[in-house]
């Protein structure tokens, strides 16, 4: 046993922990090489196809560019030992390359391209800068202000900026505008991007101008294989959403092969945000799924966007009828089929923890810089030092790894205490001569500060109580807000908010008791305190809840903030700040219950817009011989029934007030109100109430 510890210890700490076994490495190698020779070839006709007549001398430079990539990928084919021998590279000998004429370029022009033209390599060039360049603090570090659309746009601008490579884009109001606009004359230029104030008022004149309704026009879809899902790849969620695929991981260490850079509202100069891919079915009617940037080609003198079948990598496989077959999800289609392998349960583990480790001790350095920096004060919350220090993105990613890993654990039965002895083997040394061990991370994880003001201790979640405490207080301090903005101009609404905060003061109430603080201070919760449960050992979860719906809540609740941003942040920030900050704890919690629950990959549930009612008949079970116990289940049954009402409700008051006026929030709030009346009927059904409470719900 200790030489099994001793062994995945030394996997976890060795650089290369993981790379995959050496056959697995060859099979996957040749399987990739395939997939290169193939796009090479299908570039060689696309060239050929598109400019063959138009632009002969670009398309014999292009074609001698592929025909040394088909070289190069034949040798690479041959010492990788494959089986099947590849299509024969083409064997057509083209005259040296003429010098071609460019285009009439204006000196006032943002950039000039000259001949330069995007192609596969190109492609290939922007996928290796963007996982090179892009980092959490690149739009800091060059002062752009960016949310989720602008920043894709910025990075591609930025990249073809740097290469004089064409580049476009289209504004709301239908215009393409791009490299070659004249606008910006007026400015001077700088060979470097960042100095070069022409192009930076060009690109921040652009960012305000688009946004995730116009970049179906920007970009195509494209295959779901490992050479066209690469860095620099976007996903799409039209109106909603949109990341950048910054790496792609096919070696099983994280929990999903794709990792994504991520920008949010509200418009400001602030980090991006590692996550992993997440998101529901693709639509091609309105663009969404993975896709990437269209390439801008000039004919005749006119700048135009190539169309989309043309490009080498389109394809719209991802949104046939069967693509998910056999998966649980879209998730989880795009994962199988960009790394299909089986991983041993251990193996992957310790992979996972492995990239969790390296995240946590980067993550060492930016906490003690923030405390030098922060602790009395120096570092307000929305401040650029803030931003600079927070560690919100980072630690989403922490949860989320922590999650997996307890996912795994937990579906696969591993030996609990063997792999706590491997977590306290690896130690984390998060400040000069204090050092804490991976499990002790691992126990409270969801705790992780990313608070630039807290101290030490709390940003390790080491203050769990105390956090809470923090929590309950700031509940408390929203329920007041909405007392005070809300009740005199909208009663109703408030009677719904303040609700909802009572929801949420009750599963810290729960937190607390979990975490067997002292004497809690949640006096406006006692009477509806859930009592503690007994908790067998460190490892003691909660009943499980049902995964589905953990996801869809967990879909909601991020809809919910993608909702109060887009509606409230501009005309009532105040606001906005409270509502997301509720939403963020109520995402914590989620994650907890996940974890708790043990799920799998979950299924995506389609929302339905009829009140689900909770159950009908009794449920029968044994006798309670225990007064305490009965009592106890009775006052629970009690609390769960009085927030069924309360749900059933707010979605009549919502119906009632919006449903007319605005109906697209009455739709959003209802599903979340219809996801909550879920929950609380598989609460009903595992608290053992028995007596039917139909009538309550008429």
């Amino acid at each position: 046993m200790c030489f099994s510890v001793l062994l995945l210890i030394l996997l976890i700490s060795t650089p290369c922990f993981g790379q995959t076994l050496e056959v697995r490495q060859g099979l996957k190698g040749c399987e990739k090489i395939r997939s290169e020779i193939r796009a090479t070839h299908d570039t060689i006709a696309f060239v050929e196809k598109t400019y063959r007549e138009k632009d002969p001398a670009y398309a014999d430079f292009s074609i001698q560019q592929q025909q040394h990539l088909l070289q190069r990928l034949s040798e690479e084919w041959s010492r990788s030992k494959c089986r099947e021998l590849p299509s024969p590279a083409e064997k057509k000998v083209l005259s040296p390359l003429r010098p071609k004429d460019s285009m009439n370029e204006s000196p006032d022009q943002v950039w000039e391209v000259g001949d330069r033209r995007w192609t596969i390599k190109e492609e290939r060039q922007f996928e290796k800068w963007v996982e090179e360049n892009i980092t959490e603090d690149f739009f800091i570090r060059y002062r752009i202000p960016t949310d989720c659309a602008d920043a894709v746009y910025a990075i591609r601008w930025i990249y073809a900026r740097i290469n004089h490579l064409p580049a476009a884009a289209t504004t709301k109001e239908g215009k393409l505008i791009g490299h070659w606009s004249t606008e910006w004359k007026h400015l001077p230029t700088h060979p470097e991007w960042d100095q070069d104030e022409r192009f930076r008022t060009a690109l921040l004149y652009l960012l305000p101008k688009t946004w995730t309704g116009t970049l179906p026009l920007d970009t195509y879809p494209v295959r779901i294989s490992p050479d066209s899902i690469t860095p620099g790849t976007l996903f799409l969620m039209t109106e909603s959403h949109t990341g950048v695929i910054g790496k792609v991981f096919l070696d099983g260490s994280c929990a999903h092969p794709l990792q994504t850079w991520e920008s949010a509202l509200p418009v400001k100069v602030q980090k991006l945000s590692s996550k992993y891919f997440f998101m529901g079915t693709p639509q091609i009617k309105n663009g969404s799924g993975l896709v990437k940037f269209r390439w801008p080609v000039s004919e005749n003198g006119e700048w135009k966007y190539l169309s989309a079948k043309e490009h080498p990598f389109y394809s719209e496989e991802q949104y046939a009828s069967g693509f998910c077959k056999g998966y649980t999800d879209f998730v989880e289609a795009v994962a199988r089929r960009i790394d299909p392998v089986n991983y041993a349960p251990m193996e992957k583990l310790v992979k996972v923890m492995g990239t969790t480790t390296r995240l946590l001790k980067e993550r060492v350095p930016i906490v003690l810089e923030a405390y030098q920096g922060c602790l009395n004060g120096g570092c307000p919350e929305d401040s650029e030092w803030w931003e600079i220090h927070t560690t919100a993105g980072r630690d989403e990613t922490i949860v989320l790894l922590m999650d997996h890993l307890s996912q795994i654990i937990e579906s696969n039965h591993l030996n609990r205490e063997t792999v706590k002895r491997v977590m306290e083997a690896i130690p984390i040394e998060i400040s000069k001569n204090r050092s804490i061990t991976f499990y002790q991370i691992f126990q409270s994880y969801p705790w992780l500060s990313p608070d630039p003001e807290d101290s030490i201790e709390a940003r390790w979640g080491l203050k769990k109580c105390e956090m809470i405490h923090v929590r309950t207080h700031a509940t408390k301090d929203s329920i007041a807000f909405i007392e005070k903005t809300y009740r005199g101009r909208d009663p109703k609404y408030a009677d719904f908010s303040v609700r909802q905060q009572q929801i949420l003061l009750r599963r810290l109430n729960e937190e607390w008791a979990t975490a067997e603080c002292a004497e809690p201070l949640l006096a406006h919760e006692k009477r509806t305190r859930v009592p503690s449960l007994t908790k067998d050992s460190t490892w003691a979860r909660r009943r499980p809840k049902n995964c589905q719906i953990i996801r869809a809540e967990m879909r909601v609740t991020n809809d919910s903030i993608a909702f109060i941003e887009k509606t409230y942040r501009e005309k009532d920030p105040r606001y906005a700040d409270l509502s997301v900050r509720q939403q963020q704890m109520l995402l914590l919690r989620l994650n907890e219950e996940w974890t708790t629950a043990g799920c799998a990959q979950p299924l995506l549930a389609q929302e339905k817009k009829e009140r689900v009612l909770p159950p009908t008949k009794e449920r029968v079970s044994t006798p309670m011989k225990d007064p305490a116990k009965a009592h106890r289940l009775s006052k629970e049954c009690e609390m769960i029934l009085a927030e069924i009402r309360a749900t059933n409700d707010s979605i009549a008051f919502i119906e009632k007030t919006y449903s007319k006026k605005n109906p697209e929030y009455a739709d959003f709030t209802i599903q979340q109100q219809q996801h909550l009346l879920q929950r609380l009927n598989t609460e009903w059904t595992e608290s053992e109430c028995k007596e039917s409470h139909q009538s309550a719900e008429k």
